[in-house]
């Protein structure tokens, strides 16, 4: 079974024992669940290939899924994509942490495989709006993620509703019944366009107060 870790009430000394639990799975290979904004995800080092290999066949993703990536800020992001231009990097300064996923060229010669193959040479990064994964993530680095629920099925908001054998992680991490909420706004960063891809938490008028010039060909 898993270890489960109580978040609801962790503050100062135990709040510091669970990351450092946390740390420790994660350095380990293992995979953990923890709380996003608004829902529980998966988690494993971005670079560990069995671990990010975990969380494809726990979700049940078909081949040439790729996974994103939680960084903890756009320096942090600079080590696993390609550069950002003055206008890209405002974006992320005005909604990072938060609910905005960016889609950008990944560095060349990273050691991962997020279920592409590398093929796309894209990564879509985000930085979450928590304190406990923020804290991982300074000592971690990047965590590759995807949400602890089933292909097809609602996010998890209740860890009652986990449709796994909690002996495929090493830990749960609880902070209790969630609040349900709305996706990721979704970006793609190309060389010198900023083009939405999904509207969600932050809306077209907010991305438009920052990058007026921002392409929507969806909308």
């Amino acid at each position: 079974m898993a270890e489960r870790i109580n978040l609801t009430q962790s503050t100062g000394e135990l709040f510091n024992e669970s990351v450092e639990s946390a740390l420790r799975y994660l350095r380990a290979g293992e995979v953990i669940i923890a709380a996003s904004e608004h829902g529980y995800v998966y988690l494993a080092n971005a670079f560990d290939k069995d671990a990010v290999n975990a969380i494809h066949i726990l979700r049940g993703n078909s081949a040439g899924i790729t996974l994103q990536v939680f960084v903890k800020d756009k320096n942090m992001a600079r080590g696993v994509a390609t550069g950002f231009t003055l206008q890209q990097e405002g974006l992320l300064d005005k909604f990072w942490p938060g609910l905005l996923s960016v889609t950008l060229k990944s560095q060349p010669g990273l050691t991962w495989n997020l279920g592409d193959d590398r093929r796309l040479g894209k990564v879509n990064l985000r930085s979450p709006n928590s304190k406990f994964l923020s804290t991982i993530l300074e000592q971690s680095g990047p965590l590759a993620t995807s949400s602890a629920a089933l292909v097809g099925k609602p996010t998890v908001l209740d860890l009652a509703t986990l449709a796994i054998y909690e002996s495929d992680i090493g830990a749960i991490f609880d902070e209790g019944l969630l609040p349900a909420g709305p996706l990721s706004t979704w970006v793609e960063f190309s060389e010198n366009e900023i083009t939405l891809q999904r509207v969600g938490a932050i809306t077209v008028e907010q991305l438009r107060a920052t990058v007026p010039t921002i392409s929507a060909p969806t909308l």
